[in-house]
């Protein structure tokens, strides 16, 4: 085996094995490994039945995505129904299941997670909103700059992801999903205590948006088919709409005090 061919093999074996949590099989989705194959990634391009994905796929898909969110998003803060907002989270988790553990692309449903997140989004950041006046608007530009100064420390090189760092947010990810679980029959703490939890979810979203760029980073190098980036696209929502949650309730809790 030629060096090149070598290091093509192990580059793909690492992509396939990404430690993302939605963008990866160990995870809640997958990049389909049909879609880099048994082939030498060199040879990728030649396949005329689709076009490799590109950064840009990823961004306008994206962007597509949140207008959806945002368009649902508003209908249900009009309406301010518990109806809707149950609707949005029971459709959100089944259309969330469905789309990560299907190893076919499904753009319509994708789609439609995003506007079952729109109905459950609207009508908590109106609950919210009714509590203490304009913290949705506080909570949206602290998510932007969140994702903007990641983004910049990941493109700088500042934060790597290597095996050490995904071994850590996958454990750190694990302990507070186990953590969210409790606290629905325990309540979430108060106090210095709760403030501190709040922070620590922040980071964790925030660093799980490394992660997903790095694995849409990987998939551009491996020239995966174009409709992969729809799928780039869901995990890149998943995760900023985690953080956008985890954000309003660290300012809720800090506006609270006031």
């Amino acid at each position: 085996m030629s060096y090149e061919s070598s290091f093509s093999h192990r580059y793909k074996e690492k992509l396939m094995r990404s430690s993302n949590p939605v963008l990866s099989g160990r995870g809640f989705a997958r990049i389909n490994g049909d879609a880099v194959g048994n082939r030498d990634l060199n040879t990728i391009e030649a396949r005329p039945s689709s076009a490799p994905m590109s950064i840009d796929d990823v961004v306008i898909k994206t962007a597509g995505l949140f207008a959806v969110l945002v368009t649902v998003g508003a209908f249900a803060w009009r309406a301010n129904s518990p109806t809707l907002a149950l609707i949005g989270f029971i459709g959100g988790f089944i259309l969330a299941m469905v789309n990560s553990f299907s190893k076919k692309v499904r753009p319509p449903l994708v789609i439609a997670y995003a506007a079952a997140q729109g109905l459950a989004l609207g009508t908590i950041s109106r609950l919210y909103n009714d509590s203490y006046n304009g913290i949705v608007g506080q909570a949206v530009i602290a998510t932007a700059c969140a994702f903007g100064g990641v983004l910049l420390a990941y493109r700088s090189g500042k934060i790597r992801v290597t095996p050490k760092f995904s071994r850590i947010m996958m454990g750190s990810l694990i302990g507070y999903v186990i953590f969210g679980v409790a606290t629905i029959f325990i309540g979430f703490p108060s106090g210095a205590l709760g403030l501190l939890i709040s922070v620590g979810g922040v980071a964790l979203a925030s660093m799980f948006i490394v992660m997903d760029l790095d694995q849409i980073e990987k998939a551009v190098a491996a020239r995966v088919p174009q409709e992969e980036s729809w799928r780039c696209a869901f995990g890149l929502m998943v995760t900023l709409v985690w953080l956008y949650l985890e954000v309003l309730r660290l300012i809720s809790i800090l506006r609270s005090g006031d």
